[in-house]
């Protein structure tokens, strides 16, 4: 006996929620390594700014909240803004050398990546 693949799967799609899409719960679970176990890149960006630096973190292995907060200690050491995409930390201007210095410092293994 075979089954025949209709296309439609019942488990692709959310009728109807009412607590909201995704719970803590059914979230897949992004390990939390500590800070000597992770390799980090920073290298300095004007791609796509309209000519304005960017120095971009990349490489974290953390949770999101981990990383929102190692960011906000990261923009005020260096006075200035930033956001954080996609597991990447964005600090505006170039700060390169010093984001390196103070990673170190915080117990990261971090090195300046690209030209």
């Amino acid at each position: 006996m075979t089954k025949k693949h209709t296309g439609h799967q019942a488990t692709d799609r959310v009728v109807y929620s009412e607590f909201g899409t995704a719970s803590a719960a059914t979230e897949r679970a992004v390990p939390d390594l500590p800070p000597g176990q992770q390799d980090l890149r920073v290298q300095v960006s004007r791609k796509g700014r309209k000519g304005k630096s960017v120095t971009i973190i990349s490489g974290f292995t953390h949770r999101p909240e981990t990383i929102e907060a190692l960011a906000k200690q990261l923009k005020a050491q260096c006075g200035s803004g930033g956001t954080v995409r996609e597991n990447t930390v964005e600090i505006q201007g170039e700060h390169a050398a010093k984001l390196v210095s103070l990673l170190i410092d915080k117990g990261y293994k971090a090195k300046i990546s690209g030209g």
